[in-house]
């Protein structure tokens, strides 16, 4: 049971399925472990990110295709389910037709920009989707009338999903059984899907030309596959998985504005995670979002800890300042790349 929803891509390595089987556990339970509107959101970041970097990974790590416009996909399906949300009205059928218009419009660029962008080197095509995300994100931002501009947009999503609503009077395990637990575990459902999803196609005859093409473009065309098709695919199925982790992201946070689903730190982010997990693994989408969203949210609390406990000391309370914690989140990023060349999984897969 457990081989075939993996699509046979087993960890192959004792402690990976233990980090794998942690990370599932700590989100299934995550209200009841970690208690508290903070926690619960990092958890709901960790799923859309798990999702997002997996997407990408598809691209990146099986595909060997540089793309800068990955953010832009997301965009387009937290602002389809924004602007639905918006302009349709509270309601679930507003809520399904801005994921499904927001994942037709990604699919739409996916394929134009592949068409016509991936014949040529991969560092050209990285600078046209560079250019092509950036013109959406400062169109998003001048049609301020529709996408509300800079500010971004609020709305209202089902009542059902909100904290208003409550499906039970008395908590559980001092849990309130209301909406936003309901909405988390939606953003939960979803991303494990579309995780699930992933591993399927990578591990079908698709996934398997996508890594020939990868390892020798010119050898897979010389056999017969069509290798720009192939690519203009899974630029397409990328984007429709990267749309709709942006509309989970935007029905959890039920907020939208450029610098939250369009801006360039996101995609570097995606790069990091990517490269943090390990390329050409999906596993490693999921340990490289955990461990980046977490340090993203509670490593300044940690060295404002340390910096507290060496208080007195010369230099060491200035260096941990919480002021300095992404010259540290730089430096772990520095050495995980050290130690772990092919990625945390390709390293645990390596040394079993």
């Amino acid at each position: 049971m457990i081989a075939t929803l993996l699509s046979g891509d087993a960890p192959r390595s004792r402690v990976l399925s233990l980090l794998l089987l942690a990370v599932l556990v700590c989100l299934a339970l995550a209200p009841f472990l970690f208690p508290g509107t903070r926690s619960l959101d990092t958890a709901a970041r960790i799923c859309v990110f798990i999702l997002l970097v997996a997407s990408y990974d598809l691209l990146l790590g099986y595909g060997g295709i540089v793309s800068f416009a990955h953010t832009m996909f997301f965009g387009m399906g937290a602002y389809g389910v924004a602007l639905s949300c918006e302009y349709l009205g509270r309601s679930w059928g507003a809520l399904a037709f801005g994921i499904g218009a927001g994942s037709v419009a990604a699919i739409a660029a996916a394929f134009l920009i592949g068409l016509f962008s991936l014949r040529v080197r991969a560092i050209f095509f990285a600078m046209i989707t560079l250019a092509v995300a950036s013109a959406v994100a400062v169109l998003v931002s001048q049609l301020s009338q529709i996408t509300g501009g800079e500010d971004g947009l609020n709305y209202q999503i089902p009542r059902a999903l909100t904290p208003a609503f409550k499906f039970m009077d008395e908590p559980v395990f001092g849990v309130r059984m209301n909406g936003k637990l309901l909405n988390y575990y939606v953003v939960l459902a979803g991303s494990l899907v579309g995780v699930l999803f992933l591993l399927r196609v990578v591990n079908s005859p698709f996934g398997r030309v996508l890594q020939a093409i990868r390892e020798n473009d010119f050898r897979a065309e010389a056999i017969g596959y069509r290798v720009v098709q192939y690519r203009v695919a899974a630029t397409c199925l990328s984007a429709a998985i990267a749309a709709f982790a942006g509309a989970l992201y935007a029905i959890w946070l039920r907020y939208v504005g450029p610098s939250t689903v369009l801006s360039m730190e996101i995609m570097l982010d995606i790069l990091l995670m990517v490269v943090i997990g390990g390329m050409g693994t999906i596993y490693g989408a999921v340990l490289g979002a955990t461990l980046f969203v977490v340090a993203q949210n509670y490593l300044q609390e940690l060295m404002g800890l340390a910096a507290g406990a060496f208080e007195g000391l010369p230099i060491l309370p200035a260096l941990l300042s919480p002021d300095r914690w992404l010259l540290w989140l730089g430096l772990l990023f520095i050495l995980s790349v050290y130690f772990f060349p092919t990625g945390i999984v390709g390293r645990l897969r390596d040394g079993r």
